[in-house]
């Protein structure tokens, strides 16, 4: 059963930068640094608490693309990954996008999350020697 909470959404700041090296080993610090001059990440708290993020940019430069969304052990179950996911898409939309896209390996769980959400698988790849990469997309209205 999903416990739910009250999680509160927020942009990035400048004074997020540490924890978000701590946690996301997936970019460079120089590239997270760039990534919270743009505003393309968003926070989630729990109380005061760092609960996990979603990091963004743009396929084509000119289709919303969720690079990464990570929810800390502590705080899966809760519906914060739900609650990220949508307040970006509120965005996105608030911004006149209309069309949004991720990816997931084909060997994780994270596929049948999005399609919960209403995404919509579009495509792949294998990026060299790793797992077949799942392209999937939802249009917004």
């Amino acid at each position: 059963m999903l416990e739910k909470i009250f999680v509160k959404i927020r942009p990035a700041a400048e004074s997020d930068f540490c924890i978000l090296c701590e946690n996301d080993k997936h970019v460079s610090s120089e590239m997270l640094k760039k990534k919270l001059r743009d505003g393309n990440i968003l926070i989630a708290e729990v109380g005061e608490e760092f609960a996990g993020w979603l990091r963004y940019s743009f396929f084509w430069d000119e289709i919303p693309f969720m690079n990464m969304l990570f929810v800390l052990e502590k705080f899966r179950g809760k519906g914060i990954g739900g609650e990220l996911v949508r307040e970006w898409e509120s965005l996105m939309f608030g911004q006149g996008y209309k069309t949004l896209l991720t990816s997931t390996q084909a060997d994780e769980c994270a596929q049948h999350f999005y399609r919960k959400l209403g995404y919509r698988d579009l495509g792949g790849f294998f990026p060299f020697v790793e797992e077949y990469e799942m392209i999937l997309g939802k249009r917004l209205q």
